[in-house]
């Protein structure tokens, strides 16, 4: 494939990410936001925002798209897949395609495209940043030692699917 014919290709994937969160808009499923997951240039799962139809916070077109592709492909891990997202992944987004392990991401709106219509992801990049006892949502950490033992049985299972 020639450099002409794969940016095409990247550019007709990122026009699917577009219409989804176009079409979104336009269904008031949740917010302009759509994403789009594929492995060997063919499509394995698609997204758009669900936040407001479904009630889930974490319905966000990256989550919804990792979610149908790996429902698509039976399996947790998308090592070899890439994601076209309308927009710059939030903290969770950019966690879920991190622990999903996709290999790239091509996005179209910034983080800052997405403040300027009131959706702001910076006060939670700041957050992660600060320790757990600074943090906005107060956090307690509260009988370490009996949970420690879920994490014995888990490191001397030999049966575990490791991930």
């Amino acid at each position: 494939m020639n450099k002409s014919t794969d940016e095409h290709q990247h550019q007709q994937f990122m026009r699917r990410a577009i219409a989804l969160s176009r079409e979104n808009v336009s269904q008031r499923n949740g917010g302009p936001f759509g994403a789009v997951i594929v492995k060997d240039a063919q499509i394995i799962g698609e997204g758009f925002n669900r936040v407001t139809a479904s009630n889930d916070p974490t319905a966000h077109a990256e989550v919804v798209a990792i979610r149908a592709a790996c429902a698509h492909i039976n399996n947790f891990d998308l090592s070899g897949a890439v994601i076209y997202t309308s927009c710059e992944p939030c903290p969770m987004c950019l966690s879920a395609i991190y622990w999903a392990r996709l290999g790239k991401i091509y996005y179209a709106n910034t983080k800052i495209d997405a403040a300027n219509i009131q959706f702001d992801d910076d006060f939670i990049y700041q957050e992660i940043a600060k320790a757990p006892q600074a943090r906005a949502i107060p956090m307690t950490q509260l009988l370490r030692d009996e949970a420690q033992q879920a994490f014995v049985d888990w490191q001397h299972n030999n049966k575990k699917i490791a991930y």
